[in-house]
């Protein structure tokens, strides 16, 4: 059974990819995935609010006592004081690469084109064999179209793409007004992948302290058909390769990924949940089933119920929204 598959120009041994997550934040962990049969691992993301701030406290440091006597250069604190953070991710990467045998996909998380665009470079320079950029935007004036939303990610990528030289995947939501155009102005500017799609976690309010807080709410195969429509869509559209990260929970999950179009399955909130080795146990499950239904390879499968491959095409569309609803008949 050959479950190899292609992504980002890469040969993997297989479709299941960690996603960015805490899973990948030693070399010890990140080297359990790769025993547990991953094809390959995105690492946790690296924020630009991170590498902003180190830049701000590293400057700050450095420019206490300056004004004062010669005698103070000694006031300068020593570089392990504040060579943290940012340096560190570049440094996991850079030890994970001599760890492990599978690709080492490094995530970037930014808004806005500056200086932490230059760690893409810093985690090429590590060994990494390609980039995920998470853009995790929300649009909050009033003033801004969306437009003008699409072409922060594109100038973004553009920016990136023009100082590295390894693959470059785009994280996306599911919130543009049209999916398929940004999806095709991404993959026209560069992007070697998109990946479908971020979970923006909501903040919820503590009614106790009134206070406005964080609420982690892992995913459920439910969420797994929204991306799964979209990529079922676009399989054949766009030239990018497509991923799938939300709503991977078993062997199953994985199938209908690859089925509509995805090259990968990424997961997290399942290995979060039940362990680093629910991988070996999905991929004996695929196996399983394509032994059944006399499917010889990964690769046969891809796109073969996309838009583009299906009987129903409308399915994908208002057929479909208007067959769910006729089909629904309430409680007596």
């Amino acid at each position: 059974m050959d479950l190899t598959t292609s992504y980002l120009g890469m040969t993997l041994n297989n479709p299941i990819v960690p996603s960015s997550s805490p899973l990948s934040h030693t070399v010890e962990s990140i080297r359990r995935l790769e025993d547990a049969g991953a094809g390959a691992v995105v690492m946790y993301s690296l924020f630009e609010e991170q590498i902003n701030s180190e830049s701000y406290y590293l400057d700050y440091y450095l420019s206490q006592g300056i004004d004062t006597f010669g005698e103070s250069l000694t006031y300068f604190p020593e570089m392990s004081g504040y060579n943290i953070g940012p340096d560190d991710y570049i440094d996991l990467i850079r030890q994970a690469k001599q760890a492990v045998d599978i690709p080492i996909i490094g995530s970037l998380n930014g808004i806005s084109s500056g200086g932490w665009i230059d760690y893409a470079c810093l985690i090429e320079e590590a060994g990494a064999d390609a980039l995920e950029l998470n853009v995790y935007y929300i649009p909050t004036s009033i003033d801004l179209t969306g437009l003008e939303v699409e072409n922060i990610y594109v100038e973004i990528l553009r920016e990136v793409k023009r100082v590295v030289q390894i693959p470059v995947a785009m994280k996306l939501s599911p919130y543009f007004s049209s999916t398929a155009h940004i999806t095709n102005r991404l993959s026209q500017t560069g992007a070697d992948a998109l990946v479908m799609f971020n979970r923006f976690y909501q903040p919820d309010f503590d009614l106790e302290s009134l206070e406005v807080v964080p609420n982690l709410v892992l995913s459920d195969s439910d969420e797994l058909r929204l991306p799964l429509r979209w990529v079922a869509i676009l399989y054949g559209q766009v030239k990018a390769d497509l991923a799938i990260t939300s709503g991977i929970h078993t062997y199953r999950d994985v199938l209908k990924a690859l089925m509509a179009g995805a090259r990968v399955a990424m997961m997290a909130s399942e290995l979060l949940q039940n362990g680093v080795h629910r991988i070996g146990e999905v991929l004996r499950d695929m196996v399983n089933w394509m032994e059944e239904h006399e499917y010889s390879s990964v690769e046969q499968m891809i796109g073969s119920m996309s838009q583009r491959h299906v009987a129903e095409p409308a399915a994908f569309v208002r057929a479909n929204y208007m067959k769910t609803l006729a089909s629904y008949r309430p409680i007596n």
